[in-house]
């Protein structure tokens, strides 16, 4: 019987660890239209998968044929995170546990699925965390989980934001949880107000060209010059939004060892990091999230960090920087030098501009040199 079934995988889900957990129809969601608009905006910037497959997000049997019913799962991850010395780098708090939350998630969804497959071998099931085309949050809402945010997170009354989105998929009718039908955010605007860049153009539409998430992780191309200095201390992803969120205070604090930040991690030495060569970046990172921009991100961004935060011991590095097989690297290099007194940077820029070939990181270097104080 539906409700006995979904009882049972609420219960394992439960003993897996989701925290968080409601069944919901698969269903046409809500906000197909309004992401069909989003991207004809262009607010999805370069992440032009998001159209490629965006008739897929009209409907969740794209993911699984002849799927009913969704069960979305909700895991917690660390509220707090430190903020880092001097020379250090923010991470987001989602990424700041000790692997990869996509390969835990993953393994807790196919031992929900199999336990699925014992209470009914007729079953299909798929479990997806975010690689598939599916609008969790939509389906999070509806399935009860939380509403959609003014900065387009989804919020649960007594637990914040700080939680992942999971889904199994399955063709099984289960007993459906009633969606949250009204928006909490009230006259609240704290995330809106906060961004440093003003991502957020407006209620639940989010700017993704702006996202300093968006910027440090999915962008792949030199991060715009005005927006550079906005980015502050941020090395990868922002919680920004989340943090000035007030139903955050109700945010618990996870209990296992994975979603617990790793202090090494967020007191990473930036110069540190512009030394490592390829294979010592693959070695430190490979399954942690700051992976997925690869090394020439996180240099990137690491480059941009120092430079806001023009401390001379760094110039040493920054030099370095300035000869790295990336242009993306060099570039970021050079505009972070262009931060520091004229006297202490000009002959290392002049020098790599006499020889640099990449058209784009000569004109940072120039810029560098035309905004020296």
């Amino acid at each position: 019987m539906p409700m006995q079934l979904t009882q049972s995988l609420k219960q394992f889900a439960n003993e897996l660890g989701f925290q968080l957990t409601g069944c919901c129809p698969a269903v046409t969601p809500t906000g197909f239209s309004q992401l069909l608009s989003w991207i004809e905006a262009g607010f999805a910037g370069k992440m032009t998968y998001l159209e490629r497959r965006q008739a897929a997000y009209r409907h969740p049997e794209h993911i699984l044929q002849g799927v009913r019913s969704l069960v979305m799962l909700g895991t917690h991850y660390a509220c707090q995170s430190p903020h880092p010395n001097m020379g250090s780098g923010r991470i987001a708090r989602y990424a700041s546990g000790e692997t990869d939350y996509h390969e835990v998630i993953w393994s807790r969804l196919d031992q929900l699925g199999a336990r699925l497959s014992t209470l009914n071998p007729a079953a299909k099931w798929r479990g997806v965390v975010d690689t598939a085309p599916l609008l969790e949050r939509e389906f999070a809402q509806l399935a009860g989980l939380g509403w959609q945010a003014k900065n387009t997170m989804l919020i649960h009354p007594k637990r914040g934001s700080y939680f992942f989105l999971a889904a199994l998929l399955t063709d099984q009718i289960l007993d459906y949880d009633q969606p949250i039908a009204s928006n909490h955010c009230g006259t609240c605007t704290a995330c809106i107000d906060a961004c440093p860049t003003q991502a957020i153009v407006a209620p639940q539409i989010l700017d993704a060209r702006r996202c300093i998430s968006y910027l440090t992780i999915e962008l792949r191309d030199p991060i715009p010059m005005e927006l550079r200095r906005e980015m502050g201390d941020w090395l990868f992803g922002c919680d920004i939004c989340q943090e000035v969120c007030p139903w955050n205070r109700f945010a618990p604090a996870p209990t296992e060892p994975q979603w617990q930040v790793q202090t090494q991690l967020q007191s990473l030495k930036l110069i540190e990091l512009l030394a490592l060569n390829d294979d010592q970046f693959k070695a430190l990172f490979k399954h942690t999230p700051l992976w997925r921009p690869r090394r020439r991100g996180i240099l990137r961004n690491a480059a941009i960090v120092l430079g806001n935060q023009r401390q001379t011991e760094s110039i040493p590095a920054l030099v370095q920087a300035l000869h790295d097989d990336e242009p993306l690297v060099r570039g970021a290099a050079a505009w972070a030098l262009g931060q520091f007194p004229r006297e202490l940077v000009q002959i290392s820029l002049i020098d790599r501009q006499a020889i640099e070939f990449d058209e784009i990181v000569r004109e940072e270097i120039q810029s560098a040199i035309i905004l020296l104080t």
